[in-house]
Parts: structure tokens; sequence; C-alpha cells
């Protein structure tokens, strides 16, 4: 298994009832750290980004004392089914295909549009072509069954650099992912248009944790009911639909 990092920062919160179902002393919630502006590593080496913000303001909510590990993504539902942390908060839609090996809390995000960016003026075949995604996700699946031939990489930097070299005729990813990459670079641009997929963005926690995954619904219901959950949308993803 992967190597796993725990960042220094953790919240001093006191534990609830939950620590006495197994839990410990501590929440351990695992990011990729690679997916800006859901998830990324400052420069201070801590987790950053929408979902530093929004899991520290739920586990504060939740009364749980909380710390943060990073996983690539190619195993981070095999981690956290193992046990090496407690929930998945890493820009992960909510698909029946995962359900069958995990469940997941209420959404904290609608369906975010994806988009796919090619070279600047590229024309592109984008039933025919070769698109490029990351592995096990929802625009993986959706390459496959438009008939395009999907080229997958472990990172999403890996699909921006596939595009680059020639590898891959355009990428398909979270457009608030890539949306910002196209504007700092005059030689890739969005194209086409965008692609509903996918149930929204949730906490992805092991079957047997429904008291967790009561108390992190819970709290994301108080975030849409009181409007900080928006306030959080509309700061690191401007482009999406609140609540």
């Amino acid at each position: 298994m992967k190597k796993l990092i725990i960042t220094s920062a953790a919240l001093a919160l006191s534990a609830t009832s939950l620590f006495a179902a197994g839990h410990g002393d501590v929440v351990r919630l695992g990011t990729e750290g690679a997916y800006p502006p859901y998830n990324f590593i400052n420069d201070a080496g801590e987790v950053d980004g929408f979902e530093r913000e929004l899991g520290d303001e739920l586990c504060k909510r939740a009364e749980l004392n909380c710390e943060w590990v990073t996983n690539d993504w190619d195993s981070i539902i095999p981690n956290l089914v193992s046990g090496n942390y407690d929930a998945i908060i890493a820009g992960m839609s909510i698909t029946e295909e995962r359900m069958e090996k995990i469940d997941f809390t209420e959404n904290y995000t609608q369906p975010d549009p994806s988009a796919y960016m090619a070279m600047a003026g590229a024309d592109v075949d984008f039933t025919g072509g070769v698109i490029a995604a990351q592995a096990s996700t929802i625009q993986a699946s959706h390459i496959t069954d438009s008939g395009a031939t999907l080229l997958e990489f472990a990172s999403p930097d890996e699909t921006v650099a596939a595009v680059r070299n020639g590898e891959a005729d355009a990428v398909l990813a979270d457009k608030a992912f890539l949306a910002p990459i196209a504007e700092e670079n005059a030689d890739l641009e969005l194209t086409g248009e965008d692609v509903l997929i996918g149930g929204g963005i949730g906490l992805g926690i092991r079957k047997s944790d429904s008291e967790l995954r009561d108390k992190f619904t819970a709290a994301i219901q108080s975030m849409k009911a009181d409007g900080t959950l928006n306030e959080l949308i509309v700061k690191w993803l401007p482009d999406s639909a609140t609540f």
C-alpha cells in the first residue's frame, strides 16, 4: 500500500461516543492532496483547498477530533476499507458502483460539470479520439461509454501532460480543476460542451461506520441550512451550483 502522510495540523476537539465504537481518539480524513481547488498541498506542506476548509468545519460541528492523511487516488478506497483512515474527502462523486464498496454521506456539492481541455485550436473528436482521464473516476467511465479511446493515468497532472505531449487529444476532468489551468496556459483551452455526470460529491465512509456517516451528514446539513457551505463553494468553486 502507498505510504500514508499525516499532516501536522489536527483539530483539538473533544470526542464523543463515536470513539467508544472503535475509532480510537482520532478520526482520520483521507484525501489525495493533488486535485486543486478541491484539495492540494500548500507551500507549508499541509492539506489545503475547499475540502480542507470543509472538513475542518464538519469535524468542529460534529465534535470530532480529526487529522488529515494523504493517499494516492488509485488506492484511496481500498485503504479506507482496510482501516488506514476513517473517511474519504477527496472530490469523490457518489456513484452506484462505489456504493457497492463503501457508504457516502449526503452530498456536499451539486453534480459538478466536467469539461474537456485540449491544445489551443485543436479539432477534437470526442467520440472517436483518444481522451485522457484519471483512473477510477466518473470521467474515465464516461469516456469508455462514449466510444472514445480512454487513456488512464494515476494522477490528474499526468492527464494534462498527456495532452501536451500528444498522447491524448484531450483530457476530461472536473471543470473546476481544468479551468484555472486553461486560463494560465495560452497553449491549452477548454473545448466542446460541459458534461454533467455523477451525483455530487460526498464523504466516503466504511459500510460498518454508520454512526460516523450520520454525524458527518448532520454536519453537512447544518452547513447547508446556515449558508456556510454555499460560502465555501462560492470561494473555492465559483462556477459550481450552490444549494
